[in-house]
């Protein structure tokens, strides 16, 4: 049955605006016919074919705007021809298609809408109906070529996002060269983030942390921690306070229920110990370097950073000792809850017994990724995957052939009082807990006086005399309690009991800068309220008792010091570190 339409000529006037190309696909003739004619008089050029191969050739060729194609044809029927052709548009569908069916039956037309249509008009055509679907496909093409609009300036704001992402974060990061990481974000922008900075002492500070949820929102917050943490950690500051530092900032930054999950490493320069600290992510794994076992887990102890601003992190810092060639893996929840196909959870017994297969000083990474890929299969990532495998060997670490480093012996220079700069701080009871005076010392020093080259020098003078003084003279502590199994950890715990019960006590710090005729001098004077101790055996040792930065502590000083010198009963100490300006064009 044909449907009769008005055939009479369009009154005179300017010529219609041409609506766009009309592919029609029907392998009745009459049906093409008629359908040409009434999309005609509605302003589409039309095309028509007979079967569904001639469809497919003409959309791939013309590239219609509009689409009517009979369910039921020769070649290949309507519903494989729609398949194929939403598999050929790139991205979301943009050109409408209408079934043309002569079926009332409702699962019939259902499967129109599931093959990839928009839309269906039944047979005889209906030229008020027609034109009605013209105008819902009308709307619709104005309201995809909207969302293509949209879509191509987000594509756009989002590479722009990912180049100030790279070089104010990634870009940024120190020993990556040294590091095994595997980041696969969900979306174009993962919510994980992997930071690496050195402290002016040589420590290695990382992060692996993991923003709630994925994409460019979770990973905007990565900006201001990125630039909390390296500016602490540049400054000297401890895991404690840079933590903190990172909370509160998150915390007034971040909408309520955003939050970030931490795993923090502090990989100390001599490489006997590590600080760990884990807040609300998957444990983070010490693997022995000499065999396959895992010697260490750190479980989480705190609360994600951003939750509140009053979050104290000294409790939750473990402290445990390590050998050269150990390894962290550090990971996010991603892995752990990574998804088969069969909606099973990868866990953490796949995780360690993929671990365990690694030979002795091999790494991990590798073979966890292995298991994971082979359990994961072609099933769709839920969350972002990120892994790091640190190696704890002296390559992850600065080198420091640079460091300026007197030593005893070296020649006297004389300095100049004139040009003396002076000042000094005491910390007494409370402050001692709450306070770590050095990052404050150096930053003053390098306020008045240009000595960046120097800084990792004067930052482990500092340190090492001012913990010397704090553990050893305020609080009393024995450094046998390091050795044995656990040494460290009881020295640690030790160590914070002495802390939170202190309230008494003090710490005097005087730095005094001189000029001399090539650099200059800084002496170093700390004195604590402690009953000192016997300083002959360090004194008395030679220089080349301790490697020149094989070990920290007091030996540690010596090699850095023109002199180290004790004064009666052993609670004051002073250093003299002397330098040298560079020569004009030289180092």
């Amino acid at each position: 049955m044909q449907t009769a339409w008005n055939s009479a000529s369009p009154t005179a006037g300017p010529a219609p605006q041409q609506r766009g190309t009309a592919l029609v696909a029907d392998d009745e003739h009459s049906n093409r016919q008629i359908l040409r004619h009434l999309l005609e008089r509605h302003h589409y050029r039309v095309i028509l074919a007979a079967d569904g191969a001639r469809a497919l050739e003409l959309f791939e060729r013309e590239h219609p705007d509009i689409v009517f194609i009979d369910t039921r044809m020769p070649v290949m029927d309507g519903y494989q021809v729609v398949a194929r052709l939403r598999q050929q548009e790139p991205g979301p569908p943009v050109v409408p298609i209408v079934f043309l069916t002569d079926l009332t039956d409702r699962t019939a037309l259902r499967r129109c809408i599931e093959a990839g249509g928009d839309d269906f008009l039944t047979k005889p055509f209906s030229p008020v109906l027609l034109e009605a679907k013209l105008l819902t496909m009308q709307r619709l093409g104005l309201l995809q070529h909207r969302i293509g609009r949209l879509y191509s300036r987000m594509k756009q704001d989002e590479a722009a996002a990912e180049n100030v992402f790279s070089g104010a974060v990634v870009a940024e990061n120190v020993a990556m060269d040294q590091l095994q990481t595997l980041l696969r974000p969900a979306e174009v922008f993962s919510g994980d983030v992997l930071l690496s900075a050195y402290s002016p002492a040589g420590d290695l500070n990382l992060i692996l942390g993991d923003f709630t949820g994925h994409g460019l929102a979770a990973a905007l917050g990565a900006l201001p921690a990125s630039e909390v943490f390296r500016a602490m950690t540049g400054k000297g500051f401890s895991p404690r306070e840079i933590l903190g530092g990172i909370n509160r900032k998150l915390h007034a930054l971040l909408p309520t229920g955003m939050f970030f999950a931490v795993q923090f490493l502090s990989i100390d320069r001599s490489l006997e110990k590590i600080t760990v600290c884990n807040c609300g992510m998957p444990d983070i794994l010490l693997l022995d370097g000499h065999g396959s076992r895992i010697k260490h887990r750190f479980a989480s102890r705190s609360l994600p950073l951003s939750i509140t601003a009053e979050l104290d992190f000294q409790e939750p810092l473990e402290h445990y000792p390590i050998e050269a060639g150990d390894r962290v893996l550090l990971l996010s929840d991603g892995v752990v809850e990574a998804r088969n196909e069969h909606n099973g959870y990868f866990g953490r017994e796949r995780l360690e017994a993929a671990i365990l297969q690694r030979r002795p000083g091999e790494g991990a990474l590798d073979k966890v990724v292995e298991a994971l890929d082979g359990f994961c299969g072609d099933a769709p990532q839920d969350d972002d995957i990120s892994l790091a495998e640190v190696p704890c060997l002296p390559d992850l670490l600065p080198q420091w052939a640079d460091l300026p480093a007197t030593g005893e012996g070296t020649e006297e220079a004389e300095v100049s009082q004139q040009d003396a700069l002076t000042f000094s701080l005491t910390l007494s009871g409370q402050r001692l807990r709450e306070t770590d005076p050095v990052p404050l010392l150096i930053n003053q020093i390098l306020e008045l006086e240009p000595l960046q080259p120097q800084r990792p020098a004067l930052f482990t003078i500092l340190t090492e005399l001012y913990v010397n003084a704090l553990d050893h003279g305020v609080l009393g502590l024995d450094s046998s309690l390091k050795q044995g199994n656990n040494g460290f950890e009881r020295y640690f715990s030790e160590r914070q009991r002495r802390l939170q019960s202190l309230t008494r006590g003090s710490i005097s710090i005087r730095v005094e800068l001189f000029s001399t005729p090539r650099g200059g001098e800084a002496v170093i004077t700390v004195e604590d309220s402690g009953n000192g101790f016997d300083a002959r055996a360090f004194e008395q040792a030679p220089p080349s008792a301790a490697g020149r930065l094989s070990g920290r502590g007091i030996m540690l000083v010596r090699n850095l010091c023109r002199s180290l010198h004790f004064h009666p009963p052993g609670n004051r100490v002073e250093a003299r570190f002397q330098w040298r300006h560079s020569a004009p064009g030289g180092a």
